[in-house]
């Protein structure tokens, strides 16, 4: 979690006009992304990550994750595809098959010798939600290609300081046992959900923040309480402005994700911390492009059910569980992610423990 470059005013955002562009230049991409989703019909457009890249690459100051430009957009790109190719022609079952992505993302991470964590969430997403459409790795790769100009463009223009790559010494037998571990405790964590049908609880973006917790300089493990209460701030304004922005008052999808968003930066601002993987709290399949930048949304998922009226998600919610249980099923996944750290190794996100 990086630690905000406040200026000291209570100004804050005002009085700083280079954060302030990061901030409206993430905003924008993410309604862009909704947009083109809301106008073409294609979901596979939504990529859960797109917010938590924008956060980590524009918006935080300071280098979030060790990777080259070149490495995200390649790494992020084939994590897609090889989740859509699971997805059409892996025999297993579901299990299996989020096993199997996120071995890849492991080896790919390994092997790249990056730290590019949402690459877990890229390659795994897909499986989840059983997407079949080779729209998700050409988005997904567009939408790389998009927060790497914009970075550059950024640092040309002096809204963001430099970053640069450092290549990191590797130990591959100490990194594989590592990430064996990581993959049963993921395996564990999912069996619950699995077997009572509440995907959800392992959405990509909280293996995501498991992955990032198990960083032993990871400097947002000393404040558990605090990501865990964003994690649930965050799902719970994208689940209400949902329900209240896009089914109640007939907004259109791409005006609630600006409000979303807004939310969003707005509770960085106040932390003064920002996290990356709050921002891929999204509900990306058909009922809840709504809701998309930190959401929940409906448990539409269960029992792989979609519906839909014409071009705009049917109102679900007399099919939707209940808001505190949802609650609760995403706080048990969270609180379980919480797996004992490995203590005895460089961390895996580059400068992040540094405050």
């Amino acid at each position: 979690m990086e630690k905000q470059e406040h200026t000291g005013s209570r100004r804050g955002l005002f009085a700083d006009r280079p954060r302030r562009w990061r901030y409206l230049s993430a905003m924008a991409v993410v309604v862009l992304m909704v947009g083109v989703a809301e106008r073409t019909g294609e979901r596979e457009v939504i990529f859960p990550e797109m917010a938590a890249l924008a956060i980590g690459m524009w918006i935080a100051p300071k280098r979030v994750w060790n990777v080259t430009r070149l490495q995200l957009v390649l790494l992020m790109g084939a994590g897609a595809v090889a989740g859509v190719c699971i997805v059409r022609w892996s025999p297993w079952p579901l299990a299996a098959n989020l096993a199997l992505a996120f071995a890849f993302a492991a080896g790919c991470l390994s092997l790249s010798r990056t730290t590019l964590v949402p690459l877990v969430s890229a390659c795994m997403l897909p499986v989840l939600l059983h997407t079949e459409s080779w729209v998700y790795p050409a988005a997904v790769t567009a939408m790389s290609l998009i927060v790497v100009v914009g970075q550059r463009a950024m640092e040309r223009g002096g809204l963001r300081p430099e970053t640069h790559y450092d290549r990191p010494e590797w130990n591959w037998r100490h990194d594989g046992v590592r990430w064996m571990w990581l993959l049963l405790a993921v395996l564990a964590v999912a069996v619950l959900p699995l077997s009572t049908g509440y995907r959800y609880c392992i959405l990509p973006p909280l293996i995501v923040t498991f992955v990032e917790f198990a960083n032993s300089k990871s400097g947002f493990r000393n404040r558990p309480v605090q990501v865990w209460l964003m994690l649930v701030a965050g799902a719970t304004a994208g689940t209400l402005m949902e329900w209240m922005g896009h089914v109640w008052l007939g907004w259109s999808e791409s005006v609630v994700a600006l409000v979303v968003c807004a939310c969003l930066f707005v509770m960085f601002e106040r932390v003064g911390r920002y996290f990356a993987p709050v921002g891929g709290r999204i509900d990306p399949d058909d009922c809840a492009a709504a809701g998309f930048v930190l959401a929940a949304g409906p448990d539409c998922l269960r029992g792989g059910g979609f519906h839909r009226r014409s071009t705009v998600a049917v109102p679900a919610l007399l099919r939707m569980e209940p808001g505190a249980i949802r609650l609760l099923c995403r706080a048990y996944a969270v609180a379980a992610l919480y797996f004992p750290a490995e203590q005895g190794r460089a961390g895996m996100t580059g400068e992040q423990g540094t405050e």
